[in-house]
């Protein structure tokens, strides 16, 4: 018997008014059906929102310490989970599960930190220019904000929109990703189980363009928050803006890794194959370009070559394997069709790139890594987003092409460049347009104290993560107080 879940809407479980519901896969294993959820519609979006608007004056009334203290609860929650919590995150999502382990932990470790932040929703003390005057700002909740998140960190992500969110006071409306929606259950039962008020969490499974279409148009949302394609966010942004909601969105990425002349060239290859093919390329920070000075192409190419032939390719859940599978058949047939445009383009196919067969991989959508050389920067798998593991390696001739090249895209998430020299590191550092930059290591990586975000068309220009988080979720009101 196959498990039906439901939606959370005013601290109760309950089926979408519709009736309907869709089914989730594992896409390592076809046969392995994680269970069915609500195919909500447009009624059950605005009963969670106005359970979240009732929710939202007694909620906030709740000091922000002790608001944390329920974060805090909820981590020691996770971590008691974490095992289980990362064993389902691998089947609903394919990463081996030595990354969701990662993942989790990453998840416990934002709980605590925005736990620890009810106790430093401060405002300001400011001199003023008049005798007998104090000048004060305190901080606020905006209200009810809706949160929508992708399939590729399904713990982590929530957590880390959800957790500054609430211990600032607003009230949640959240939909997961309709790929990986139990994880996103199971968050919401350890935020209840951790005291959560009812009403302070509100949980909808089923479609984006339902759940989008009510969050830009209902007057009780004031800010949104959005981890997902740039075509959905751009239209998200559009609907929102007659509104002038608060919105918040992270988007595509084309992130370089730069490797210069002095580089460690095998800690350069580990950082390349790290980035480009964990969770099998599914990551907005994953590297998609690696760009090389010539000196040492050669030598780095070859290297590099040989570490992808020992990738082992399989189901998440056997330790054994280093790449899991594509989440689905249509990212499957993405993934391919690049590599195909790669080809035609005129790069290089070095290594991979085949659908796998045979007994461990009929039933998932499994994929070689895919290593392209010769490529330059006008081709299609050295321009546009992939979400895969295909890495297209750029010769260049030195330090100021390869900042150039690293620019020379609609993106800017995340770089990194792999050197010695502390100029050309701080050339790098000045000069690359991206939100993130990593030295010495890989694209990918993120940690919950410092802000998440980037720049171009991979942001709208807030940050995620860290103190950054909170100026989002909350608004500054600012007193006069005149004692005299």
């Amino acid at each position: 018997m196959i498990k039906e879940y439901k939606n959370f809407i005013n601290g109760n479980w309950v089926k979408s008014d519709s009736g309907k519901v869709f089914t989730d896969i594992n896409p390592a294993n076809s046969d392995d059906v994680i269970g069915k959820f609500q195919k909500s519609e447009k009624k059950d979006v605005i009963q969670a929102i106005e359970s979240a608007k009732n929710a939202f004056p007694s909620y906030r009334a709740i000091p922000a310490p002790q608001r944390g203290k329920i974060l805090l609860k909820a981590a020691r929650i996770m971590e008691s989970q974490a095992k289980d919590l990362s064993i389902l995150l691998t089947r609903e999502e394919g990463k081996p599960v030595h990354e969701s382990e990662g993942e989790v932990k990453r998840a416990i470790q934002i709980f605590q930190f925005f736990g620890s932040e009810g106790w430093r929703l401060n405002g300001e003390t400011i001199p003023s220019e008049n005798p007998g005057m104090d000048l004060l700002t305190y901080r606020e909740p905006l209200g009810v904000v809706a949160l929508i998140t992708p399939w590729n960190f399904p713990v982590c992500i929530p957590c880390w929109k959800m957790a500054p969110a609430l211990v600032s006071g607003n009230t949640v409306v959240f939909k997961p990703a309709s790929k990986t929606p139990l994880t996103g259950i199971r968050i919401a039962e350890i935020l209840e189980e951790a005291g959560l008020p009812k009403g302070a969490l509100n949980l909808v499974t089923g479609s984006g363009d339902v759940f989008g279409d009510e969050i830009t148009a209902n007057a009780a949302i004031k800010a949104i928050s959005f981890t997902g394609s740039n075509k959905v966010g751009s239209e998200l942004y559009q609907k929102a803006a007659g509104r002038m909601q608060k919105m918040q969105l992270e988007m595509g990425g084309k992130n370089p890794l730069i490797v210069l002349e002095d580089a460690d060239i095998d800690k350069a290859v580990d950082y390349a194959i790290q980035g480009a093919f964990g969770g099998t390329g599914q990551k907005c920070t994953a590297t998609s370009r690696v760009i090389v000075v010539d000196s040492i192409c050669a030598k780095f190419t070859e290297k590099l070559v040989k570490e992808t032939r020992k990738i082992k390719v399989g189901d998440g859940l056997d330790p054994a394997n280093d790449m899991g599978p594509l989440v689905d058949q249509a990212q499957m047939n993405t993934v391919l069709k690049y590599i195909e445009a790669g080809k035609q383009d005129g790069a290089k196919l070095l290594f991979g790139g085949n659908m796998l067969a045979g007994p461990k991989y009929d039933r998932g959508y499994f994929i070689e890594p895919a290593v392209f050389s010769e490529v330059n920067p006008e081709m299609r798998i050295a321009r546009e987003e992939i979400f895969g593991p295909v890495l297209a390696l750029i010769k260049v001739g030195s330090v100021a092409e390869a900042v150039k090249t690293a620019n020379d895209t609609a993106y800017g998430l995340s770089a990194s460049v792999c050197a010695k020299d502390l100029t050309s590191v701080f050339k790098c550092i000045h000069e690359i347009e991206a939100g993130i930059i990593h030295v010495n290591s890989t694209t990918t990586g993120a940690e919950g104290q410092v802000p998440f975000g980037g720049m171009k068309k991979s942001s709208s220009g807030s940050r995620e993560m860290g103190k950054a988080a909170i100026d989002f979720y909350t608004q500054l009101k600012t007193v006069y107080l005149n004692y005299n």
